[in-house]
């Protein structure tokens, strides 16, 4: 029977594996067996290793425990000794302080028996002394009444007599200190003040020409004068009811004088007037027209006159009706001063001062620009031109410092600002000017004898002379009454109250003169 080759080798490979498999069964059991054998032989010596090890290490700690108790010993015996020498030391050291206290002790016990001898003594001083006072005191009660029996005062007006003497010493003081200061102050402040307002007043000259209450219109004939009047008056009539003028015509040649308080109005008139002459038309309605046209021709010269004002003083963003009420001063006047040029002027001065003071100079001329605004209005408003410009200006937003200023100008009220000073002063410096006001007769009599009577209601007084047209007041006074010292009290009294009771242009000086006189006759 013919077995394929392919068959025969897969047959052959199979028998080869079998046969490697079993002998290589048969090797790993021997080697197992032989490993068995290596490791207990193995563990058997180590065994035998440890239990040396162990006996060589009992009989190293043995030793050691020998050598560490020997030490401990040594160690223990060293510190023995060094604990008994430091105990040495210490008794030693309490012993040495308690020797130390012991001494301090009787020393304190010496002090103390000073302090109490001491004490002894001073209670005894104490005991002299308070018998001392009590003998003083019996010395001053007994002195006091021999004093009041020599003086022949009591002890109540005793005192009252030192207080009074005391009182004297003080009012001496107080008018020495009161004449030093204000030796210092003018010695200090005069040439100062002098120098900035001679500045200002220097630079700003300013000719001063009375305004006339009266105006003139010029006629090339008098046969106008006739025309003037008209037919039963009706001309004269119109022209002083549409302007509220008075037209004075008189035998005065070729002229016919206006008259009214209110310069804008005779302003009207006479440009109405002189147009009217011009034209030769006369008649109430061409009167209505040309006083139409002189009303609008000094409406436009007011505003021109205000923006000149502005420009001149350099002030600017005013309220453009507050500028119409400046340009409305032109025609108005204040002791036939022009309030305008009386404005501008104050303007001008106090913004030179306040540059040379280095106070904002803007501001002080606007204040003074605007200082007499309510005159512009006091003939149709009622009340004071302080009040007036306060309340215009307060209604035009215009700062607090402008209006303080406004308000303080005539001293109604305390000036609070270097500007509301420095405007009251160029107000008075450009009303004190020569020729810059006048006043009538009466006014003027009035207030010299007001002066004269403010200064003769006081106590000591003998005579007053007001001289120099009001600006100064000469007192004579009783030299029994008013000693030295008090006429400086007396004049800075007379003075307050002349500020507080009188208006009056610049400034008055208070003169007080003190005479004594010894008067004796041979015979």
């Amino acid at each position: 029977m013919n077995i394929p080759l392919g068959l025969t080798i897969l047959i052959a490979v199979i028998a080869f594996i079998v046969g490697a498999g079993i002998s290589g069964f048969i090797l790993f059991k021997q080697g197992v067996k032989y490993r068995r054998k290596t490791a207990e032989a193995a563990i058997g010596s180590a065994e035998k290793e440890a239990e040396r090890i162990v006996e060589d290490a009992k009989k190293n700690a043995e030793s050691l425990k020998k050598e560490a108790l020997v030490e401990a010993k040594d160690e223990i015996h060293k510190s023995r000794n060094e604990a008994e020498k430091e105990l040495k030391e210490r008794r030693v050291e309490v012993s040495r302080q308690e020797r130390r206290v012991q001494q301090k002790e009787e020393s304190l016990d010496r002090k103390l028996d000073n302090i109490e001898k001491k004490e002894e003594a001073l209670q005894s001083k104490l005991k002299k002394v308070d018998e001392k006072l009590a003998e003083a005191d019996t010395i001053k009660r007994s002195q006091l009444e021999m004093l009041e029996r020599i003086s022949e005062f009591t002890k109540e007006q005793a005192k009252d007599y030192l207080l009074k003497s005391l009182e004297d010493e003080l009012i001496h003081e107080k008018a020495v200190k009161i004449s030093n200061y204000e030796t210092q102050l003018k010695d200090e402040c005069e040439d100062k003040a002098r120098q900035y307002i001679s500045l200002a007043i220097s630079r700003c000259a300013a000719d001063q020409v009375s305004e006339s209450a009266v105006s003139v219109v010029p006629l090339p004939n008098d046969e106008l004068k006739g025309r003037i009047i008209g037919r039963e008056g009706r001309n004269i009539k119109t022209i002083e009811t549409l302007t509220g003028v008075d037209l004075i015509i008189d035998d005065t040649p070729e002229a016919i004088t206006l008259s009214c308080f209110d310069q804008v109005r005779r302003e009207i008139a006479r440009i109405a007037l002189e147009k009217l002459i011009q034209d030769g038309r006369i008649h109430p309605t061409r009167i209505e027209e040309m006083v139409e046209k002189a009303k609008r021709e000094v409406e436009f010269r007011i505003k021109q006159e205000g923006e000149r004002a502005v420009l001149e003083t350099n002030v600017h963003g005013l309220n453009h009706e507050l500028v119409k009420l400046i340009g409305r001063l032109r025609f108005r006047t204040s002791y036939r001063q022009n309030v305008l040029n009386h404005s501008i002027e104050v303007a001008l001065l106090a913004g030179m001062m306040a540059s040379e003071l280095g106070v904002d100079a803007n501001l002080a001329r606007r204040a003074g620009l605007l200082h007499d605004i309510g005159k512009a209005l006091s003939y149709e408003i009622e009340g004071s031109h302080v009040q007036i410009g306060v309340d215009v200006c307060k209604k035009y937003k215009e700062s607090a410092d402008v209006i303080h200023a406004i308000e303080a100008h005539h001293g109604d009220v305390e000036t609070k600002t270097v500007v509301a000073a420095l405007v009251q002063a160029a107000d008075a410096i450009s009303a004190a000017r020569p020729g810059a006001r006048s006043e009538n007769y009466e006014n003027y009599i009035k207030r010299l004898q007001k002066l004269e009577e403010i200064c003769s209601s006081y106590d000591g007084v003998e005579k007053s002379y007001a001289i120099q047209a009001g600006r100064e007041v000469r007192i004579m006074i009783q030299p029994e009454k008013i000693n030295d010292e008090k006429m400086v009290l007396v004049a800075r009294e007379i003075a307050k109250r002349i500020e507080d009771e009188m208006d009056y242009p610049g400034q008055i000086k208070v003169n007080l003169i003190r005479e004594s006189r010894a008067v004796e006759y041979a015979k």
